[in-house]
């Protein structure tokens, strides 16, 4: 393998721009659902909660698709995983536009659109990310994350003006051919799984490679599994899923009962994900100059402070402010985590362990859709679903400050710091 020129533009950022707009329009699709739901179960006859149930499944598929997405991406490549997936997506597209049943939803845009997604979606590409970048691994994976945020930030209104337009069928099919036309030359032209032999370092720092780098060549996925911190990195993420589906399913619901129209409670939820892209960019620059463990905290610690506080508002000046302060550590946490998991296990087994990690996201993702709508049912109240919301994320932040640095090694499954 050749090393990779210090002075010549590094072919590892143009993966990284191809990875960030693939993030942006899987994950966009994926969390701007919502201009979708009436229009769909309007004309399949359906009912918001039947359709809320199907989603809710698709929540599950989708998490379960991403440890399989990580494994074929080690065991074939993440071309052929980006491939699989853009032929699943638009089949099940054009499967979901022709469904006129709940099954035939369910299985078309619940079960296979969802795998489909996770195949060319973050995880599949974090793996290929985590080979080409060592010492600014941080800040490439966050800036793929900043993708997730713009997609949210963008396709929600550009879904809703599309279905009105030209009705939700043809918009699905319209996003099926740009995420084809994105994603066939990406995967053939640009992704590259072997990366140069000393990635991207800096010519004094290859020398320094064996005492900086936290790999673990013998460890097999059962140990690796078994190990405190993957556990308290998924531990985290669980916080996450948990917190922003939680946000996203019934925030604008939670303040409207809270005293603010519909608009407000609505422009100050987006606010979250505008302020979240400026936020992905700041984050990603002290991503590699920082302890990685000591800013995951910070996150987790400022999104739970951020949840008790939209608990509280009372103002439209408070409403931005707590949204604006949120935003601003809002997509740093799935960025950081599969960062922490490349730096403990090293890069032959981030795909699949990112994917389990991802996996308890989803389960968090599915508790709060249920929770959040239980609990107020059952107490008139938000508190139960929010409360708990911010208290995962101050737990989460406290259990990443107990997570290894750079710079240690595997003894039979156990951390073991110089």
């Amino acid at each position: 393998m050749n090393q990779a020129p210090a002075s010549r533009w590094y072919f590892g950022w143009n993966i990284v721009a191809a990875a960030t707009v693939l993030t942006l329009l899987t994950v966009g699709l994926r969390m701007s659902i919502g201009p979708f739901l009436v229009p769909m179960a309007t004309s399949l006859g359906m009912s918001r909660s039947e359709l809320s149930s199907i989603i809710a499944v698709g929540m599950l598929f989708y998490g379960a698709g991403m440890p399989l997405a990580g494994y074929l991406a080690g065991r074939f490549s993440t071309r052929f995983v980006l491939l699989a997936g853009t032929v699943i997506v638009v089949g099940a597209i054009l499967w979901t536009v022709a469904a006129r049943s709940a099954l035939s939803l369910l299985l078309s845009y619940g079960v296979l659109l969802s795998l489909g997604l996770s195949f060319t979606g973050q995880v599949a590409l974090t793996p290929v990310i985590s080979r080409w970048f060592t010492r600014q691994r941080g800040m490439a994976l966050f800036l793929v994350s900043s993708g997730s945020m713009a997609g949210m930030a963008l396709l929600t209104p550009l879904f809703s003006f599309a279905i009105r337009t030209f009705g939700w069928q043809n918009t699905l099919l319209a996003f099926g051919a740009v995420l084809a036309l994105a994603t066939v030359p990406s995967a053939l032209f640009i992704i590259r799984d072997d990366a140069p032999e000393h990635t991207d370092l800096l010519p004094g720092q290859i020398a320094a490679t064996p005492a900086r780098t936290a790999l673990a060549p013998s460890l097999t996925l059962g140990e690796a599994v078994r190990t405190a911190p993957f556990w308290k990195v998924a531990a985290g993420l669980f916080a996450c899923g948990f917190s922003m589906n939680l946000l996203g399913t019934h925030g604008v619901p939670m303040l409207m009962d809270h005293g603010f129209d519909a608009s407000t409670a609505a422009f100050g939820i987006g606010l979250i994900g505008v302020v979240a892209i400026a936020g992905t960019q700041m984050l990603a620059r002290v991503a590699d100059k920082l302890p990685r463990k000591n800013i995951l905290a910070t996150i987790y610690f400022v999104r739970g402070l951020g949840f008790f506080a939209l608990l509280l508002v009372g103002t439209h000046f408070e409403l931005y402010a707590a949204a604006a302060i949120g935003g601003l550590v809002w997509a740093g946490s799935v960025a950081l985590s599969s960062a922490i998991i490349a730096d403990v296990y090293g890069v032959r087994l981030v795909g699949v362990l990112y994917g389990y990690a991802y996996m308890v996201h989803q389960v968090g993702a599915m508790i709060s859709s249920w929770l959040g709508g239980w609990g107020y049912e059952h107490f008139g109240s938000h508190w139960i679903a929010f409360g708990a919301a911010g208290a995962l994320l101050l737990i989460a932040a406290g259990v990443s400050l107990r997570l290894p640095v750079k710079g240690f090694s595997f003894a039979r499954g156990q951390v073991v710091t110089p």
